[in-house]
């Protein structure tokens, strides 16, 4: 009697042990196969956390030459860049350069240099991306110059801060953009002393020289003429990954979040 209450009690839990492997394998497969369908083609109900995933790895450009914002994330993007986050993130990194600021004994020569970008770093384009939904809809080159053109651009007052504290400091600011000189020349600079960023040492813009260049070629080309003049390029801000990569970055490089649009 005991070896038969042995045998039934023995299969039924092997029974049970069969049926929680199939209902494990089952929903591991579920996720396995969610997961490889978000590597090229995320559904359109994709997870809050798909995004906030998408947009670590483009800070940390780990997403490379990406052109629109997936449009899944677009209340994501709105969210973080309208929210108050942002602005956070961007108070970060600031104290992160102001904190190193103070440990820089500057010299008497003249030649202690920062670098900023521009647009997103100095000046913000949000008015206009939300125009495009954040950088979901693809970027627009004649909209943008017609938005930049009129010189509203406002200035993102954390880095404002930033650039007052490296003038005082002694710091020569040079101010290095991709955008054309020819057609935003004027609009750039009235823009920039509107917004308070005054006494930068150069405003430095893509000339024809250099259309049809990438940024990297770009503003490694013009820090590399800095160096030359003698320079020392202690910092360089900017919202691209492409301000702070190629030759002669600086001892030091600040990025700006930007999780709406991608220059190579």
């Amino acid at each position: 009697m005991e070896f038969g209450q042995d045998f039934v009690m023995g299969a039924a839990a092997r029974v049970l042990e069969v049926i929680a492997f199939l209902v494990l394998a089952a929903f591991s497969r579920k996720i396995c196969s969610r997961r490889f369908s978000w590597a090229s083609d995320p559904p359109t109900d994709a997870p809050v956390g798909y995004c906030l995933s998408w947009r670590l790895a483009v800070e940390a450009n780990n997403v490379r030459s990406w052109r629109t914002v997936p449009s899944w994330c677009l209340r994501h993007v709105e969210d973080y860049m309208t929210g108050g986050q942002y602005e956070r993130d961007i108070e970060l990194i600031v104290d992160q350069a102001a904190g190193y600021v103070k440990d820089i004994d500057v010299s008497e020569d003249g030649m202690d240099a920062w670098i900023l970008d521009i647009d997103d770093t100095c000046i913000s384009n949000l008015v206009y991306y939300r125009g495009r939904r954040y950088g979901v809809d693809p970027f627009d080159g004649p909209g943008f110059v017609a938005w930049a053109v009129r010189g509203e651009c406002p200035a993102i007052p954390l880095v404002l801060r930033l650039f007052q504290r490296l003038i005082e400091a002694g710091f020569k600011v040079i101010l290095v953009t991709g955008r054309d000189k020819a057609s935003l020349g004027e609009a750039t600079i009235a823009n920039l002393q509107c917004e308070g960023f005054d006494g930068y040492e150069r405003l430095i813009m893509r000339t024809v020289d250099w259309r049809g260049k990438g940024a990297v070629a770009f503003k490694s080309g013009v820090r590399k003429q800095l160096v030359e003049e003698g320079y020392r390029i202690w910092g360089n801000v900017g919202d691209q990954w492409s301000d702070l990569q190629g030759e002669f970055v600086g001892n030091r490089t600040f990025k700006i979040p930007n999780p709406m649009y991608f220059v190579p």
